[in-house]
């Protein structure tokens, strides 16, 4: 007898299930769509020529393992809010205007929401219908509540503007709302400038925090543009807490490098840097430190960041261009509606409308693993495998 004889076992992540499922299946035809990790045209997750550099040097100038400060380093702090804001804002060098170092964007993720939950317990954290399905989980992990605002139209694959501002002018003062700040997971529909000057006014009118996860910058429609919405609220001058990851545009998936950032919250700032401290000491105590020096030497380095923004351009390209061969191939294949739309969204994944039940046959026919939301990773698609996927799709509807 012990405490956990009656532990109940959780279900499993239904995103590393999809791959522990994949990885088991001998038939060498088979595709994972799942897991959001970008690969390139022979579909391999590749380690980019700047990270190699990069690491070369720190590996040569490195003479310590020594912990990290528990908030990182001033200059990983300086390099992320240059991404996000622009290094001539005014906000990113601004003294009220704190970065810590996490694990990830989901350790910047949890962090904010445990800020939220010691300040204000009875918060609820509102998401779009759909999000990524982690998002909910640190949520309530951290003892907050979740809901949801509407955000796709599936019929049309558009946003639900009118029932999205809706929603957000009915949020309660104290609330949070996150938001994707680019490449929305799992739709690829972002949210336009408008959009985001008429998020500013509502949270401003009511009172609600404003949230962004910012996990795909670079993979849309470029650096600056897939920034549009984080420098929108800053230059509005809304206090606003920002979770950013490394892990696509630098490809440091395993390094686990995020930040947590807020802005705009005047002379509050310095308790809530002590408070994140506090809660990021009991979490995880101090940041891994390899990934965010990498990030630091790319970002530090005129060359190395101009090389970097190539290879990040290169990255967004082949999304594109797997885009347009998929909508393409599906309509040469006989598809049963106009894929096309999958052309108008922007990041590593399309939500396709392909049901549950065909997922289930072209998981169990061909090998060929996604989402049962019908959500894919356009990335984990190369010009040699569209044709297979299209093929198969069209298949299980015949």
């Amino acid at each position: 007898m012990h405490i956990f004889t009656d532990i109940q076992a959780a279900p499993p992540d239904p995103i590393y299930n999809l791959t522990t499922a994949c990885n088991a299946d001998p038939n060498p035809q088979k595709l994972n769509l799942g897991v959001g990790v970008y690969k390139d045209a022979a579909g391999h997750i590749p380690v980019l020529d700047t990270v190699k550099t990069a690491e070369q040097r720190i590996l040569t100038d490195e003479d310590t393992k020594n912990y990290l400060p528990i908030d990182g380093t001033p200059d990983y702090g300086e390099a992320v809010r240059s991404l996000l804001l622009g290094a001539n804002h005014s906000l990113a060098t601004a003294p009220d205007s704190i970065t810590l170092h996490t694990p990830g964007g989901t350790g910047a993720l949890r962090l904010a929401c445990e800020l939220v939950a010691k300040n204000r317990s009875d918060a609820t954290v509102w998401l779009s219908d759909p999000t990524w399905t982690n998002h909910a989980q640190i949520a309530q992990q951290a003892g907050l509540a979740v809901r949801t605002y509407p955000y796709l139209d599936a019929e049309t694959h558009s946003i639900l503007r009118e029932r999205m501002f809706a929603a957000w002018a009915a949020v309660p003062a104290g609330d949070v709302v996150l938001v994707h700040g680019c490449c929305h997971n799992p739709t690829g529909l972002d949210l336009e400038p408008d959009d985001w000057q008429h998020l500013a006014e509502l949270s401003r009118e009511h009172g609600f925090q404003v949230l962004v996860d910012q996990a795909y910058q670079g993979f849309g429609r470029g650096l600056d543009l897939d920034a549009t919405g984080v420098r929108a609220l800053a230059d509005a001058g809304l206090p606003t807490l920002i979770a950013s990851s490394y892990s696509k545009n630098f490809g440091l998936y395993n390094e686990r490098t995020g930040a947590l950032t807020a802005f705009g919250f005047g002379p509050a700032s310095d308790a809530m840097l002590s408070r994140l401290k506090v809660h990021a000491r009991s979490l995880w105590s101090s940041p891994p430190a390899h990934g965010a020096r990498i990030v630091s030497s790319i970002l530090a380095d005129r060359e190395l960041r101009a090389a970097w923004t190539v290879e990040l351009a290169a990255m967004r390209d082949r999304i594109n261009e797997m885009r347009s061969l998929l909508a393409e191939s599906m309509h040469q294949h006989g598809a049963d509606r106009d894929f096309a739309f999958i052309t108008r969204q922007y990041g590593l994944f399309s939500l396709t409308g392909i049901d549950a039940e065909a997922n289930a046959r072209m998981r169990a026919d061909q090998s060929i693993y996604f989402m049962s939301t019908g959500r894919i990773n356009v990335a984990g698609l190369t010009a040699a495998t569209i044709e297979y996927f299209c093929q198969a799709y069209v298949a299980t509807l015949n």
